[in-house]
């Protein structure tokens, strides 16, 4: 069974999980670390639990999730994964930070090792995470399944009471709700909802009372 530890980082506060089982084998998904003293702070926790990261891996591109990938890359000597679509983003990784004020720790992530798409899975250990494909709030945006404990890493799809914004280059509010609505939602309502920025909810909860999903389900906002 997975074991989850979760970072918040840089100037949005950005998920950063740190996924791993009784293997101790583990994976990073979305790494947004910034600062020395949120390195430190990672690199502790790891050393600590005697843990072995074995790959990288992003829900999408955006600068405040890929902050950190690049030097965990170099210090874990690990490969990264993401959509390919989301390559893109990785061109002015740092002149993007910081137009936001978000330092870049050394070396910046400039590529992706390898693409993962929709059905691939996403292993470490005795573990494997599903990957689905979920475009709307970027072209390349995924969403990682973990089945065993029902539990969905939702990058910045989905959030508590809440959606990814659409308003950004690559975005569509038509492709995020269908994305919800017809890739998210059907897994279930028992699962537990990791979302990129906050705290984490349920898919029941968020049948309920996010109100992005219920007006579209009440019929009182059509999205198609």
């Amino acid at each position: 069974m997975i074991k989850i530890k979760v970072f918040a980082f840089n100037a949005f506060r950005e998920a950063t999980y740190l996924v791993y089982d009784e293997t101790k084998e583990a994976i990073v998904i979305d790494a947004g670390l910034s600062s020395s003293s949120e390195c430190d702070r990672f690199n502790d926790f790891v050393s600590k639990n005697e843990l072995k990261i074995v790959k990288l891996v992003n829900t999408h591109c955006h600068v405040d999730h890929i902050t950190g990938v690049g030097y965990l890359k170099n210090k874990y000597n690990v490969p990264f994964c993401a959509n390919k679509l989301d390559e893109q983003f990785l061109t002015k990784l740092t002149e993007t930070a910081q137009g936001y004020g978000i330092e870049v720790p050394y070396p910046a992530i400039d590529k992706i090792d390898e693409y993962i798409t929709d059905g691939d899975y996403v292993t470490f250990g005795d573990s494997k995470l599903k990957v689905i494909t979920t475009p709307g709030h970027t072209e390349g945006g995924l969403v990682l399944l973990d089945e065993n404990s029902n539990s969905l890493f939702t990058g910045d799809t989905l959030f508590k009471g809440s959606i990814g914004r659409t308003d950004l280059p690559g975005g569509s509010y038509q492709e995020l709700m269908t994305s919800i609505l017809k890739k998210i939602v059907p897994i279930g309502k028992d699962v537990t909802v990791y979302p990129g920025h906050g705290d984490h909810t349920t898919l029941a909860e968020e049948l309920m009372y996010n109100p992005f999903i219920t007006d579209v389900l009440n019929g009182e906002v059509t999205y198609e």
